[in-house]
């Protein structure tokens, strides 16, 4: 919860889909584009766009961009001009390199000597400047300051390797991937087919699903040829509200063709000798919808384990266990069950408190936190509280809600954080404020529970967290494969050189 005010942004989303078998399709894919979008909502909300091409040589494409959340940006209306995709890809946006307007929207459509593609882009490259330099040498022309927009004019560069006469698009995404190891997933769309890509490292995650009958969506019987469509998404949370069955994850560096007549592995790109995965560690902490699936495991199941290891790290005499609604949930479940104490609410969260077109005067400033929590006194009043939360990134958030508690009866809050402190800035697709916001790196952390008011502040340590996560991998991994996740925000230690 502790984020939601901290300005750390949660990078962006995409989304593609492929009609199976004959075209025209049944499916509405302009329909299913937007519910995919919706899905991963919480991704990025500035602005969101999607692309459908009826898959013909050569392909029409139809657009959409808008501002704002999906359900702003496409009325019903804006839909009907996408009606006629046999596919499509789309994308929302929460900008961590570029300002937010429309120009910056995503997916970007350029022009290739070998027609149309379509590029959609989550992440971001840790030498941008240096491919803005080497594009525009080639004379090349950037309108916006999107890592996205770059990316697409990379891909239309013909490689060394390429014959003239027709696109090799596995030479040109690996021509990009040697041009920059981090961090992107990728959705390329071009004439019939969508190509899926993650960067070597694996930084941010894209996986696949295959759409089916809703007869058989829970059914083990539905095979291949119960395929009614193919799906391409950031988080796997996006597949059931389109009845979509989780197929697999795109693997770091790999090249997925996705047709409509299935998913076809193209190629998979190694890291340098030694190095290891960097899948994005806060998608597990707070980023990812709690019942997304990265590397076998829910994330919902990993922030429990989470807790539990908060609890045998920092356990503490106190009557109940509790958090502020609703992202540190599981975590707390997992503290309260690892040390045997009750899980209570003791915050009621107002949902629709939001934005308002009331004016802050004084007296409402004053009331602060009042406005969006509600104190459940009853349950607490006279007893010690563990408050379990995501992270403490500034210490504005988690102030005020232990003022609130102890003033609403609470005899002691302890605050115990799922998460190890916050201390470098990402350069890999997440919006962090700068070093010297982060309240682990104040004067004030020396004695941050006296800070923020609290009875005692401890967090998960990096070893602890790193465990929680790669446990679940290591208990259903039969075939050998590498662990690794990135820590550079809490360690200062990135998986790649940064290059300025």
């Amino acid at each position: 919860m502790e984020f939601e005010g901290s300005g750390i942004g949660e990078e962006c989303g995409v989304f593609g889909c492929v009609a199976a078998g004959e075209w025209p399709t049944q499916l509405e894919v302009a329909q299913v584009l937007t519910l995919g979008l919706v899905a991963i909502q919480h991704r990025g909300q500035e602005s969101a766009g999607i692309v459908t091409s009826n898959g013909a040589s050569p392909p029409t494409y139809a657009t959409h961009k808008g501002m704002g959340l999906v359900s702003t940006a496409f009325a019903p209306e804006a839909l009907l001009k996408l009606r006629y995709g046999n596919l499509g890809i789309c994308h929302t946006r929460y900008s961590t390199t570029g300002i937010s307007e429309l120009q910056n929207c995503q997916p970007f459509v350029v022009d290739t000597l070998h027609g149309q593609i379509a590029v959609a882009h989550n992440g971001e490259l840790v030498n941008a400047q240096a491919l803005r330099r080497k594009v525009m040498r080639h004379g090349v022309g950037l309108s916006t300051s999107s890592d996205s927009e770059l990316i697409t004019q990379l891909l239309a560069l013909t490689p060394p390797m390429e014959e003239q006469d027709a696109p090799n698009w596995v030479a040109r995404i690996k021509n990009l991937m040697s041009e920059t190891p981090t961090s992107y997933s990728l959705l390329v769309m071009f004439k019939d087919v969508i190509y899926a890509v993650r960067d070597p490292y694996g930084n941010r995650p894209l996986c696949i699903g295959r759409i089916v009958p809703v007869s058989k969506l829970h059914s083990s019987g539905a095979g291949e040829e119960d395929t009614e469509g193919w799906v391409v998404s950031s988080e796997s949370c996006s597949f059931q509200s389109i009845g979509a069955k989780y197929y697999r994850e795109v693997l770091p560096g790999e090249i997925v063709q996705i047709s409509r007549h299935g998913v076809k592995s193209l190629s998979v790109v190694p890291r340098p000798e030694g190095n290891l995965p960097a899948f994005c560690i806060f998608e597990y902490v707070y980023f990812a919808r709690p019942d997304s699936i990265f590397e076998g495991q829910m994330v919902y199941t990993v922030r429990q384990r989470c807790g539990r290891q908060l609890a045998i790290e920092a356990p503490t005499d106190a009557d109940v266990v509790s958090t502020v609604p609703e992202s540190a949930t599981p975590a707390a479940l997992g503290y309260a069950q690892q040390s045997g104490l009750p899980y209570i609410e003791v915050l009621c969260k107002n949902r629709y408190v939001g934005r308002t077109f009331i004016q802050p005067n004084t007296r409402l400033r004053q009331l602060g936190v009042a406005k969006k929590f509600g104190a459940l006194t009853d349950n607490f009043a006279g007893k010690r509280v563990v408050l379990v939360d995501d992270s403490i990134v500034r210490g504005n958030t988690i102030s005020p809600i232990i003022k609130l508690l102890k003033e609403a009866g609470a005899a002691e809050v302890h605050i115990r954080v799922a998460s190890p402190p916050i201390r470098h800035p990402c350069y890999m697709g997440i919006n962090i404020p700068t070093k010297e916001e982060l309240i682990a790196n104040r004067p004030e952390f020396q004695d941050i529970a006296g800070y923020i008011g609290a009875t005692s502040v401890k967090y998960l340590t990096v070893e602890g967290l790193v465990s929680a996560v790669q446990g679940g991998i290591a208990s259903h991994q039969q075939d050998g494969k590498m662990m690794g996740h990135c820590t550079a925000c809490l360690t200062g230690k990135y998986p790649v050189e940064l290059e300025w």
